[in-house]
């Protein structure tokens, strides 16, 4: 079984990466701080976050040891990547794979860093998160609150995480070939997954759940690639698949001359229905502002009749940093106010319920609530688990112990 960090709880530090290319603009590493800071986390800078070497944030050993000292920093509960760009492959035999699996975290990122989570489920078999990154998402005014519960629900609730569509309205789903699969979920951008072919940290395709995303990449390029985990016979081992928004992956030459050029969703169809499996396009993730959060290695359901991608258990493992400070409204008493608060909120809650770490009761019950703007609040009573909420555009988490 994968290796599962510790859920992300309220005031935990979170340390920040680049792994691959440096930001663009500098300054955002500095907005990326305050969004985090004003979202109840303490925060932890990469020695070498804000170097440039070429198209790197430095150089490998500088990259690879930031990444290393935040896996052995016992601080350090969870890892965000900065941006993508270019060069983690570059990494991947540097890595002490050892002391990852030795110290599991939440990992965070997506584009290029899917090489790392490649290798990390691989190499360490830790359960990684492919998900929104802190320049490409986080520090966005137009972040959807979309992108942001689908974050929090998948990392701080110690139940399963479900569908990955709650919530969304877009208009891109669509069924290529109906039916239902399940399998351990892998994949993440398509040029980084093809890349691990043939390597030490090619994941394992068997009965697998594949989710792919691309971005700037013209359809041929895109048949290429699918071509390519075809004639390798990778494909032909997956359960389903699973395809997001692909960004920008149209062929604007299509548009200045009268011959016909394939469209992505022509090739999709063309490559992958003959595969005979659960195929679902268009699903929110990838490249794009709606990024739901994936976490890599675990059991996964292709609903190819509903249209919607269900994360079938907990992503992260409940965490109680001590075991004597379990609020007595858990124990079964309520021992003060407080604890009678927390009672009365538990008993307000409603919808799904989660297993309680140290027996039954009511108070571990796990809701999303609504506040005066109807955005839903997700938190466990008593547990320390995040409450999200968003009040007049600004974002803000607490927790409700």
């Amino acid at each position: 079984m994968p290796i599962k960090p510790p859920r992300l709880n309220h005031g935990n530090t979170i340390g920040i990466v680049a792994p691959a290319s440096a930001p663009i603009d500098a300054k955002a590493i500095d907005r990326s701080v305050k969004v985090l800071q004003s979202l109840g986390f303490k925060v932890k800078l990469g020695k070498h976050l804000r170097k440039k070497q070429g198209f790197l944030a430095g150089s490998d050993e500088e990259r690879l040891g930031d990444l290393m000292r935040m896996f052995r920093d016992p601080e350090v509960k969870v890892i965000l990547c900065v941006r993508g760009g270019y060069g983690t492959a570059r990494l991947l035999p540097l890595f002490d794979y050892e002391v990852i699996r030795a110290n599991p975290k939440i990992f965070v990122g997506y584009s290029d860093i899917t090489s790392l989570h490649c290798a990390f489920l691989n190499r360490a078999n830790l359960v990684s998160f492919h998900g929104p990154m802190l320049n490409s998402d986080f520090i966005k005014e137009n972040c959807p609150e979309f992108t942001l519960q689908s974050f929090l629900r998948t990392l701080t609730v110690p139940s399963p995480p479900d569908g990955i569509c709650q919530g969304y309205n877009g208009k891109t789903v669509a069924i290529l070939r109906r039916g239902k699969a399940s399998g351990p979920l892998i994949g993440g951008n398509l040029s980084l997954l093809c890349s691990t072919i043939g390597t030490p940290y090619q994941p394992s395709f068997a009965r697998a759940i594949l989710f792919i995303e691309d971005l700037d990449e013209r359809p041929y390029r895109f048949d290429r690639m699918l071509t390519h985990l075809i004639n390798a016979g990778l494909l032909q081992k997956v359960a389903g698949i699973a395809v997001g928004i692909n960004e920008n992956c149209e062929d604007s030459r299509s548009v200045r001359t009268k011959e016909y050029r394939q469209t992505l969703d022509d090739v999709l169809t063309e490559r992958l229905l003959p595969l005979k499996v659960p195929l679902i396009t268009g699903l929110p993730f990838g490249h794009v502002p709606y990024n739901a959060t994936l976490p890599m290695g675990l059991r996964a359901t292709l609903d190819a009749i509903k249209g919607d991608l269900v994360i079938n258990e907990a992503a992260a493992r409940h965490y109680w940093p001590d075991r004597n400070a379990v609020p007595g409204a858990q124990r079964g008493r309520a021992t003060d106010r407080r604890s009678i608060q927390r009672g009365a909120v538990a008993r307000s809650l409603v919808h799904q319920h989660v297993p309680r770490p140290f027996g039954a009761d009511a108070g571990m019950a796990v809701k999303p609530l609504l506040n005066e703007n109807a955005a839903p609040l997700w938190g466990a009573a008593g547990s320390g688990c995040i409450r999200f909420s968003r009040f007049h555009d600004r974002w803000s988490v607490k927790g409700f112990g």
